[in-house]
């Protein structure tokens, strides 16, 4: 094995040699001066207090699946299966200003 990965040594540079640490190196490229964001403030949504608790509804699976129905219908049949859905989760699917369909409707 040894001949046929043949190990290379590194040289020891020399005081006069000036090399650029990698840290230092900026490639340029097409379109570099534009300043990115990150993707996930791409995908961040503005949501409120409620909505955090109902997205955090719509995560747990001791309810059973969100996908292909609305929060209101998986919260129904999670009480009708005896799983005990928050009673404040109710209060709040019931008020005209809360998205009635989970977070990965339109996305799976």
């Amino acid at each position: 094995m040894k001949a046929f990965y043949r190990q290379r040594k590194k040289r020891g540079t020399t005081a006069n040699s000036k090399t650029k640490s990698p840290s230092s190196f900026s490639p340029k490229t097409p379109g570099s001066d534009v300043t990115q964001t990150p993707a996930s403030l791409h995908l961040q949504e503005d949501y409120d207090k409620d909505e955090e608790v109902l997205r955090q509804f719509d995560l747990d699976m001791a309810y059973g699946p969100c996908s292909g129905m609305t929060r209101m219908a998986r919260w129904e049949r999670a009480s009708r299966l005896g799983l005990n859905p928050p009673k404040e989760l109710e209060q709040l699917l019931n008020s005209p200003n809360v998205r009635p369909h989970c977070i990965w409707d339109s996305r799976i």
